[in-house]
């Protein structure tokens, strides 16, 4: 198996992640800001660019407001675990609370890519485990990069509860993701400029 270069974990080099991010409790679009804001108080992360917003019906639990979401590109000296605690902790401090999967929430951060890491563990999956199906994700990322190559994911029982490699064959970028048309869900242009 592969083993990743050491460059995609180590602390002391920066690298590029993308952020999902969502929201559809209270005045959506500040909270938002408000998670933006606190990214960067963290010393080892640099907020680069932000997609426009995009609102989008709810998927899994279908009982709730409309969501709004955005991708967020930034640089980072944090593992990816420590990038992991510091989006729990803005989490937490903004009011998310985890009560029902899929349910609403003030604010959802997610690590879709760190890199060209891929990875599993009890606590974190990189890339995102469903984010090829989510156009409010494949969007919102696609204004920012689209030809980025997003990794395949990580096969069950792949990885020994950890890191796989970097990514390789079966990386599509996203606007072939995006090209493929399985996305369910309508994501609609909310704003253009907001930040």
């Amino acid at each position: 198996m592969a083993r990743i270069n050491d460059d995609a974990i180590r602390s002391d080099v920066s690298v590029i992640a993308y952020l999902g991010l969502g929201s559809n409790l209270g005045d959506r679009e500040e909270n938002l800001r408000r998670a933006l804001r606190l990214l960067g108080d963290e010393p080892g992360v640099r907020l680069l660019r932000v997609s426009p917003l995009y609102e989008t019906d709810p998927v899994g639990y279908t009982e709730q407001d409309p969501f709004l979401n955005a991708v967020a590109e930034v640089e980072t000296t944090l593992d990816p675990h420590q990038l992991l605690s510091w989006v729990l902790d803005i989490e937490r401090r903004l009011g998310r609370v985890r009560s029902v999967r899929w349910g609403p929430r003030t604010i959802d951060i997610d690590i879709l890519l760190y890199n060209n890491l891929v990875m599993r563990d009890k606590d974190l999956e990189i890339p995102h485990p469903r984010m090829w199906q989510r156009g409010f994700v494949l969007v919102p990322l696609a204004d920012l990069n689209a030809d980025i190559a997003v990794p395949s994911p990580p096969a069950p029982g792949c990885c020994n509860g950890g890191v796989q490699g970097s990514s390789g064959t079966g990386a599509r970028t996203v606007r072939d993701l995006l090209a493929g048309g399985r996305l369910k869900e309508d994501v609609r242009l909310y704003k253009r400029a907001w930040i």
